[in-house]
């Protein structure tokens, strides 16, 4: 072998070997939680249905977390009433388990659904039952909640980010 073949061999090998490995190697595409895209502080507004009337509302929610894990509170203000939900879920493919808090009624249980990109679905169950729905993008959502069992009956609200 001629010597500058044989000082070019060991690179030229080494190139081959990376670029075998990198053909052979299948790509990992990492998709982002449906969690991740509603990570921070929202502000906006919309409407409770109570036992009494309809009532406008403003609110502020915050999402902590990320991942497999989501913290949520939105906290909602009308002329005579508050709305404040807390929870904490976790996501383990498109299933979501958790547990779920509504402040001012004095509300609790455990909460169960699916999320996809763009929409969170849950069912809630305890001393008061219904459903959520959270329909969002990178820059705006809406929150839709439904019960029974409380003189909270629905809330409706659109939020942007903050």
């Amino acid at each position: 072998m001629k010597p500058v073949i044989r000082k070019a061999a060991p690179i030229l090998l080494a190139t081959v070997a990376l670029v075998g490995l990198f053909m052979v190697t299948p790509s990992q595409k990492v998709e982002a939680s449906p969690f991740d895209t509603l990570l921070g502080t929202w502000r906006g507004s919309g409407k409770v249905q109570l036992n009494s009337g309809m009532e406008r509302l403003t609110c502020n929610a915050y999402y902590t977390g990320g991942g497999s894990q989501l913290g949520m509170a939105i906290r909602c203000k009308s002329e005579s009433s508050n709305v404040e939900i807390r929870s904490k879920l976790s996501l383990s493919g498109t299933r979501i388990t958790g547990n779920w808090e509504e402040r001012t009624y004095n509300a609790s249980g455990s909460a169960s659904g699916t999320a996809k990109p763009g929409r969170i679905s849950i069912n809630v169950s305890g001393s008061i039952r219904g459903s959520m729905v959270v329909n969002y993008s990178s820059s705006r959502q809406s929150v839709s909640i439904s019960t029974s069992g409380s003189p909270l009956q629905k809330v409706s609200i659109n939020l942007t980010r903050s």
